[in-house]
């Protein structure tokens, strides 16, 4: 543990939503839901003005929509996510080089390990100057708003956040640990799920204090040993754990839902086929390989199966993913029904089978030259090694792969225009998709920095209406933002967590 509230945690305030209430002036101050919109779509983000309703994420679209009805419904747009994304996490490594991101809309940020408390009084003043400029850095930059907790460990600098939504700050300080955490749910604990606490329940621990107050053995007894211990230290405010600013992917994936359960054997092979080559494609933009292909099958019952094959080497090739991925659905009963499918690769690495390949040929080549006197690489009576253009469909498996994923390939009208995309009008300029059915489309034509703007309807064949890429977030509509939203449904707490003489540290933006 530390002796000053160093670590900073920041959340992003309910960040996709907000990401669209910022793009579309109409949409500021009123419910909005981003997630899937099918009837079998999951709420991803609601907004504070949709919570008030009782949507939260995770929720079935289906539940939010009898709940909120008149909220808007939106898909997601994670391209811009992760544009704006990158300007916040700019912002943190402004702050320290020990930056462990969590999220597109979280992160740890060790301010030890920079420069952001020179200049300030330091301790935990300095700590909380720190965390206010940063908030109105964000908001300056992108017109949103971020949460941040400061502590002196990781697990309570989370907590620290959470206590400050939305759009606050709260600091925990040193020494304040215990008294602080006493009356919380066991469930605030990292680690502590369900399960863990009907076990503690069931033993009359509702509290992080009657966690404490049990005792080591007691938990041993109740926990096992490594979660027992675990569970013990974290109920008296110890969590050793550094900032890692490193965070390496373990996998890469891609699933679909289906709004209409899978029972054609023909079609589930089609879609496997799809999401291996989706898979791919944001594997190589990753720079990476994979030597073990997994696939995820979802019944019409909720039953989840997974499948996995380990290959003799890491690759990316499209038609090797691919491939596996079908071996391993020939072993999985589909005929019932599927509603979900999902290909992923793991056993990640920097380089493939075929890179090992082509250095052992260089290093051949290379000793060739010596022996003959010709160059690597120069022309001359060399044959191909025995493996080129032998792997089945390599080549077509690459120009296949990269097709899934072309901004020009063809799509149908009726799913081009999802609620919340981005549209351009050769005659009203930009606006966004509203709604569509039944042949037509309805746009509302705005942008982030204008007023809000007016609704069209069009055949959703038009020729003058296209898609758009999304217009990035910026220093203009700050303002705007902050002029045309109202004040959150739930204040921020307007305490120093666990520091009873402390003065307060709950603040809203300015």
């Amino acid at each position: 543990m530390r002796t000053q509230p160093t670590i900073l945690h920041l959340d992003m305030d309910a960040f996709f939503a907000a990401v669209e209430q910022a793009s579309k002036p109409s949409l500021r101050g009123k419910p909005v839901v981003v997630g899937g919109l099918g009837p079998r779509g999951v709420v991803s983000t609601a907004s504070y003005e949709a919570r008030r309703f009782g949507v939260h994420s995770a929720m079935p679209t289906a539940q939010a929509r009898r709940l909120a009805p008149n909220a808007a419904y939106l898909g997601a747009r994670f391209g811009l996510y992760r544009a704006v994304s990158d300007v916040v996490m700019e912002l943190l490594h402004g702050l320290s080089p020990l930056v462990e991101p969590l999220s597109l809309d979280e992160a740890f940020v060790d301010l030890e390990a920079g420069q952001a408390l020179e200049g300030t009084q330091g301790g935990a003043e300095g700590a909380r100057e720190v965390g206010e400029r940063l908030r109105r850095d964000i908001a300056t930059a992108t017109g949103l708003t971020g949460s941040v907790g400061l502590a002196g460990s990781k697990m309570l600098a989370k907590i620290a956040s959470e206590q400050a939504k939305p759009d606050g700050l709260v600091l925990i300080p040193v020494g304040t640990e215990r008294g602080m955490l006493a009356p919380l749910s066991v469930r605030t604990l990292p680690g502590v799920g369900p399960a863990t606490a009907e076990v503690l329940r069931r033993a009359g621990i509702g509290t992080v204090g009657e966690i404490a107050e049990a005792g080591e053995d007691e938990l041993l007894r109740l926990l096992g040993k490594a979660h027992g211990i675990s569970v013990h230290a974290m109920a008296h405010g110890v969590d050793d754990r550094p900032v890692v600013a490193e965070r390496d992917a373990k996998s890469v994936s891609v699933e679909d839902t289906y709004d209409v359960d899978l029972t054609d054997r023909t079609r589930v092979r089609l879609e496997v086929e799809r999401l291996a080559g989706r898979c791919v494609t944001r594997l190589r933009a990753a720079g990476r390989s994979g030597r073990t292909v997994v696939i995820k099958v979802r019944s019409y019952d909720f039953s989840t199966l997974t499948r996995s094959e380990t290959l003799r080497g890491p690759t990316d090739d499209a038609g090797v993913v691919r491939e596996a991925a079908l071996r391993l659905l020939d072993g999985v009963d589909t005929t019932a029904g599927v509603r979900l499918l999902g290909v992923g690769v793991s056993g990640l690495a920097d380089f493939t089978q075929e890179d090992l390949f082509a250095q052992a040929q260089a290093a051949q080549g290379r000793a060739a030259g010596h022996e003959t006197g010709t160059e690597p690489g120069a022309d001359g009576p060399g044959q191909p090694g025995p493996d080129a253009g032998e792997r089945p469909g390599a080549g077509q498996a690459a120009g296949e792969a990269a097709a899934v994923e072309e901004p020009g390939a063809a799509v149908p009208a009726d799913r081009r225009w999802i609620p919340g995309r981005d549209v351009r009008h050769a005659v009203h300029g930009r606006g966004w998709v509203q709604g569509s059915g039944v042949g037509k489309v309805t746009v509302r034509f705005e942008e982030p920095d204008s007023a809000p703007g007016r609704v069209r309807t069009f055949s959703v064949d038009d020729p003058q209406l296209e898609s758009a890429e999304p217009v990035m977030l910026g220093a203009g509509v700050a303002g705007l933002a902050a002029d045309q939203s109202p004040a959150p449904a739930i204040r921020p707490k307007s305490r120093s967590a666990g520091g009873g003489a402390s003065p307060p540290t709950g603040t809203s933006s300015p």
